[in-house]
């Protein structure tokens, strides 16, 4: 399946470089205005669309502005102020956690270590990652989401099927350098273009290096199943 090893190197940046044109600007699409609040925002953004959390945290931010709100929340109040997410329940538990634990043992900042980060609750490593590129401008890694898997799947970049394993594929052949803006121009052209269900491989500047190329397949190679 996918791409021969020794050609993903020079197809990843031909990737790389059409999207780079394609998205000029891309970017996090999270809003936020300091560490802890896009370390909440991504927090909550697990399985949930960015557009939801930005509808979600105006009110949030106002209300809780310190770890210490956090810490000190009743947890059933902060799920109700949560609740337009997914797993509110959940993630209200993960942000008294995360509240807590900064107060306690980080002083009340937010780490700058992929390893201090991956401690708190609801943190793996793509929260990490983000909050490491975006909040501290340290580049560690590459975030892997949900448009990240199925875009390099389908490109043939990486057979791999987990985050993490995806990820080492990725650093392996991606230039340090692109790796933060990699994430985003995935989601981008996830978003706009190579969709779950149905995408437009028609209008899509990456088909002729597309092994998944619906005008050439009837199968989409990153499943296994017959496009829908």
């Amino acid at each position: 399946m996918g791409t021969p090893l020794e050609s993903r190197p020079e197809q990843t940046q031909t990737v790389i470089d059409r999207l780079h044109e394609e998205y000029p600007d891309t970017t996090i699409s999270l809003n936020f205005s300091n560490r802890l609040e896009l370390l909440v925002a991504v927090v909550l953004s697990a399985q949930c669309t960015d557009e939801r959390v930005n509808e979600t945290t105006p009110e949030l931010f106002e209300k809780y502005q310190t770890p210490e709100d956090y810490a000190t929340a009743d947890e059933e109040v902060l799920a109700e102020d949560i609740y337009g997410v997914t797993f509110h329940n959940n993630k209200a538990g993960y942000l008294k956690g995360i509240g807590e634990l900064l107060v306690d043992e980080h002083d009340g900042d937010v780490p700058d270590t992929m390893d201090e980060l991956t401690d708190l609750p609801g943190v793996g490593r793509k929260t990490a990652n983000v909050v490491l590129q975006h909040g501290h401008d340290v580049v560690e890694g590459i975030v892997v989401d949900t448009h990240v898997q199925r875009l390099t799947r389908r490109l043939g970049i990486t057979e791999a099927q987990r985050p993490e394993a995806i990820e080492k594929d990725l650093m392996e052949i991606i230039p340090e350098a692109e790796w933060q803006d990699f994430t985003h121009l995935m989601i981008s052209h996830g978003r706009a273009v190579c969709t779950a269900r149905n995408p437009d491989c028609a209008d899509c500047e990456l088909d002729d290096v597309c092994p998944s190329s619906r005008l050439d397949s009837d199968v989409d190679l990153a499943s296994g199943e017959p496009w829908e």
